[in-house]
Parts: structure tokens; sequence; C-alpha cells
């Protein structure tokens, strides 16, 4: 069993009464429940605030799945010489 199903859902008192609004802020370690379906919250990446519009698919997961927090790398593609 994995850990996080024992320790069951976590999130903040506060965060439950929050409604419809583009300024909830909510930490990446709490857990998106079914009453959050279609509401909007940002989520701290490090550096910003990404916003993240919950649906029923996100439900069980956290917050911080769905914001990333490391850049995505490439290797830069060499000019051949002629």
């Amino acid at each position: 069993m994995k850990r996080s199903r024992w320790k069951s859902l976590y999130t903040k008192p506060q965060f439950l009464k929050q409604k419809q609004s583009d300024n909830n802020k909510i930490s990446r370690n709490s857990s998106v429940l079914p009453k959050f379906i279609g509401l909007t919250f940002q989520v701290y990446s490090g550096k910003i605030y990404k916003k993240v519009i919950v649906n029923k698919d996100m439900v069980g997961h956290k917050f911080g799945e769905f914001s990333q927090t490391r850049a995505i790398f490439s290797f830069k593609k060499k000019k051949k010489k002629k």
C-alpha cells in the first residue's frame, strides 16, 4: 500500500472555505478534493505562481503534480561547417 493512501488526503481547512476567484493560492502538498472541481488555483513552482484549473481527472492527486518546478532542457544543435 502506498504511503499516501494510509496517510489519507491532506488539505488545510481554510482551503475548503474558498470560493471561485483567480487569487486562490494553495500549497503544493494539498490534495485535490471533489469539492474543488471547476475552481482555479494558483500553485507556487518555486519562482512564480501558475494557474491550475481543476477537473475530475485530478481528484486524489496533489497540486504539486500540476506545476513543474524545473525548466525543460534540450541540447542546442550545432551548426555544420561548410
